[in-house]
């Protein structure tokens, strides 16, 4: 006998992640993170998945929030980041057991690492401590106080989940693990971001910022081990990330974006003696996890992961021909690959499917499950998703098709009362991780149909289709969220109870549409984009990030600004609201939530909460604490079960949304061509 998903399920979710395969025996590690209630946090143990077939074991105890798990190239040992000594630092164990042995003892910490070819030594990126004022390195022990002034003199000069920044820079150390030597090899001017070693050793490939007023974007450069000869690698990208040596040390694969505010990483290959860079495969193949790339062995081509159609697939891209094959298809999420000894090993995850780790040999469709660490999974609400086709207005008088996952409970009779989600991004499509969408199962459960719709903006369907959004939010993604609605409804899926809800993009999609439509019985807007005026200056990545997605610079064409930012649009609005924000959110400011719950409250709106969660920044739905992941799932289903479920309360609300002919406010008519672009296009956060 099943049971129903409840909102307390968050707490048995084990989510796995972190993944590492020893080459010599095809011994899998990986992070396995937990939730600790009793002391409202999470624990990260590191388990084991052996290649002769043994039982899963936990490797670490997981009390330092142990993670980043590393084989040393002859496979003997495992290294990960743990602060079981204060600071996080590089320990070591044998595959055997035993104790761990700290690797590093840098005064402030470890970021990142990886093993030298060798064995005997490693690469750390590490943070050091920066006085603003005369923006040279101080000594740690004399750090100063948080409540000192933080001196802005560069952007930018913040970060979601970090806060202010220009206090601290990420350096390379060379690390000699018989010396213990960690000789810094990079400056404090810039941050480096990523780092790997050439194949021999003696150098190293890192990407970091620019200095000066394009801190933001950033450079391929490669350095000697001793951090002499520091040269320059790209330059006409605006983005670039996680560059991997080939083995035989004539390329350097990355993936990066051309233009400042293009969300969209494609897959490009630079030959180190020529210097000559070119792009991989077409401009519709957009690559996954950067952190993904992996190189053949013989460096015929690279393994990655890319977004296809509203699903992750891993496919081989031959170098430097660019051909494409597709090695692990499927409706479904794959996060993180290893290629081990001719063995594929990754991370696969649906809406009606937990994350676990799985296996098979390269060329072949036999897949084999590893762990199994949330079978509760399977005790619950059978759940059933779709990728559905719809057709919707494309903006220019035509049609179009665009597909939307749809999620109910297995064997679903319709019609149901619908949640539609709006994804995040807008250049972006939605994640399937049960972290980011625990009360899509609590709803199912209880009889409720999901539907995310991928509308004009998303990713994954080619670059054509998400630049159209760009300059037009609202304005041609909404009609395209309602003929979904109506299309599930004259299916016989879908009631008349609806309720609309999203995260960030998901939020300023929510907000717009209960600004311009009376369908809905209850909205949930989380941490959103309401005012596109101060967002650009108040959100960490907004100054360049919207520039890009609008199509305007916002001192020349403020008027576009303010037509297109949803708080402008909310003061009719009477659906009642719920409005979910981290207080420390610094990619949708908590200002964003405020001027939304203040002006609809002004307006007369009396149904309209709006809830702060201290320390949450823009992640606070899927990494903040324990306490206020639970607390956002069990008040979205008060919420929706308050104002749309079958017992709801018949207020002057049940007349608006109870019918389609006249329920619909007329939104705005897409604005006339294209608008003209007054800015470099720019990498963007997404949102």
């Amino acid at each position: 006998m099943t049971q129903p998903f409840t909102p307390d399920d968050l707490i048995l979710f084990n989510d796995l992640g972190q993944l590492a395969v020893a080459k010599s025996h095809r011994t899998a590690a990986c992070v396995v993170r937990s939730v600790d209630i009793p002391s409202d946090d999470y624990v990260s143990t590191i388990w084991i998945f052996p290649g002769d077939g043994g039982e899963p074991r936990p490797f670490t105890a997981g009390t330092g929030g142990d993670n980043a798990p590393a084989w040393s190239p002859d496979g003997t040992r495992l290294a990960f980041i743990s602060a079981r000594s204060g600071t996080p630092q590089v320990h070591a164990m044998p595959l055997s057991g035993g104790e761990a042995r700290p690797l590093t003892q840098l005064a402030e910490g470890v970021a990142q690492f990886s093993w030298r070819p060798d064995g005997k030594g490693l690469l750390v990126c590490g943070a050091v401590t920066i006085d603003p004022e005369t923006r040279e390195r101080r000594n740690p022990s004399a750090a100063p106080a948080p409540e000192v002034p933080e001196l802005a003199w560069r952007m930018p000069y913040k970060s979601d989940g970090s806060g202010y920044t220009l206090r601290r820079a990420f350096v390379l150390f060379n690390v000699d693990l018989a010396s213990e030597e960690a000789r810094q090899i990079t400056p404090t001017t810039f941050d480096v971001l990523s780092a790997a070693w050439s194949p021999d050793g003696t150098q190293v490939v890192y990407t970091r910022t620019r200095e000066g007023p394009e801190a933001h974007r950033t450079d391929v450069w490669i350095v000697r081990a001793d951090g002499s000869n520091a040269r320059q690698a790209t330059h006409e990208l605006a983005t670039v990330m996680s560059p991997q040596w080939s083995p035989d040390g004539r390329w350097i694969v990355l993936a990066g974006a051309r233009d400042e505010g293009d969300a969209q990483s494609r897959l490009f290959l630079l030959e180190v003696e020529t210097g000559a860079l070119s792009q991989l495969g077409s401009d519709d193949m957009e690559a996954g996890p950067p952190e993904a790339l992996q190189w053949l062995p013989d460096s015929s081509g690279v393994l990655l992961i890319i977004a296809q159609h509203a699903s992750q697939i891993v496919v081989s891209v031959t170098v430097p021909g660019g051909d494409v094959r597709t090695l692990v298809g499927g409706e479904r999420h794959i996060p993180e690959l290893c290629l081990a000894d001719g063995r594929l090993y990754y991370f696969s995850e649906a809406a009606d499917k937990p994350r676990e780790l799985f296996a098979r040999a390269m060329g072949s469709n036999k897949e084999e499950q590893l762990s199994s660490l949330n079978a509760w999974w399977w005790e619950r609400t059978p759940l059933q998703a779709e990728l559905r086709s719809f057709r919707v207005p494309d903006g220019a008088g035509g049609e179009e098709r665009i597909v939307g996952w749809l999620v109910r409970a297995k064997g679903s009779k319709g019609p149901q009362p619908l949640l539609v989600e709006a994804h995040g991004g807008p250049n972006a499509f939605a994640l399937l991780g049960f972290p980011w969408n625990t009360y899509w199962n609590t709803l199912c459960s209880q009889g409720w149909a999901v539907v995310v719709p991928h509308a004009v903006g998303s990713t994954s369907f080619g670059r054509k289709f998400a630049e159209r959004l760009n300059g037009h939010w609202g304005e041609l993604d909404f009609p395209q969220f309602m003929a979904v609605i109506d299309a599930l409804q004259a299916d016989g899926i879908a009631s008349n109870r609806l309720v609309m809800a999203g995260k960030s993009y998901g939020g300023y999609m929510t907000a717009w549409a209960i600004g311009h439509s009376k369908r809905f019985a209850a909205a949930i807007v989380a941490a959103p984009v309401s005012n596109l005026e101060s967002h650009f200056g108040t959100s960490d990545g907004g100054y360049y990030g919207q520039p890009y997605v609008l199509n305007a610079e916002r001192h020349v064409e403020p008027d576009r600004y303010r037509a297109l930012s949803p708080v402008n649009h909310i003061h009719e609005c009477t659906t009642p609201t719920l409005i979910l924000q981290g207080k420390e959110d610094e990619r949708c400011p908590r200002g964003q939530s405020e001027e939304l719950f203040a002006t609809m409250r002004r307006a007369g709106n009396r149904n309209v909460e709006m809830v702060m969660y201290p320390g949450g920044g823009h992640h606070f739905f899927e990494t903040g604490k324990p306490s206020h992941r639970l607390d956002v799932v069990r008040r979205m289903k008060a919420w929706i079960e308050k104002w749309a479920g079958k017992d709801a309360r018949k207020t002057e609300m049940v007349d608006e949304w109870s019918g389609r002919e006249d329920s619909n406010l007329r939104p705005p008519a897409p604005h006339a061509g294209a608008l003209p672009s007054c800015a470099t296009p720019r990498p963007s956060p997404e949102l």
